[in-house]
């Protein structure tokens, strides 16, 4: 695994990276907003082709009268071609590890696609029921909430605290405000 801040990723592996953002989710912009520090994580297969990537974001959360510090996994993708073989959950299981040990993260908390949910938690993330990731861009009548009409997400989280179980139940079962700009809204 390396990892890089996306500013900083080479630009040949940066051009891989869009290639497989952009056939997984077409027509989406590429890149992450600059105020979440992004951060680029690759998995390489053996020929020193990108297998696996994903973001991590990162940003201050209040919730509960405390203020965390927050993380949040996006755009995890595996190359087609090597979707199967493990890269995408090593990638993952390699990212938390990573959150885990930085002593400036409390949190990793983060929504997938239901169906995805398991993959997520083989890693060692758990589902936080019926807690709402919400994001209030600018200019928008309503915030978008992976609870909206038509989305089947899952909101998954990993606590790095002195009392995880304390900010667990903090965190179950409410609306968390996570982003207000146009992009990385829900992460």
């Amino acid at each position: 695994m390396v990892g890089f801040g996306e500013a900083d990723l080479p630009e040949g592996l940066a051009r891989e990276v869009a290639g497989l953002e952009d056939a997984a989710w077409p027509g989406a912009e590429p890149g992450h907003d600059p105020a979440l520090a992004p951060r680029a994580l690759l998995l390489l297969a053996p020929d020193g082709t990108v297998a696996a990537s994903l973001a991590l974001l990162f940003k201050e959360v209040r919730l509960a009268g405390r203020t965390y510090r927050a993380a949040g996994l996006s755009s995890v993708v595996t190359r087609p071609a090597l979707r199967g073989r493990g890269y995408g959950a090593r990638l993952v299981t390699a990212a938390r590890a990573e959150l885990a040990a930085d002593r400036a993260v409390d949190l990793a908390l983060f929504s997938c696609d239901r169906p995805l949910a398991p993959f997520y938690e083989a890693a060692g993330f758990a589902q936080l029921p019926g807690t709402v990731l919400l994001g209030d861009a600018p200019g928008d009548p309503e915030p978008l909430a992976t609870d909206a009409p038509g989305f089947d997400k899952v909101v998954l989280a990993a606590f790095f605290t002195d009392d995880p179980g304390r900010d667990r139940a903090a965190f179950t079962g409410v609306r968390v405000p996570l982003h207000p700009g146009h992009a990385d809204r829900l992460w």
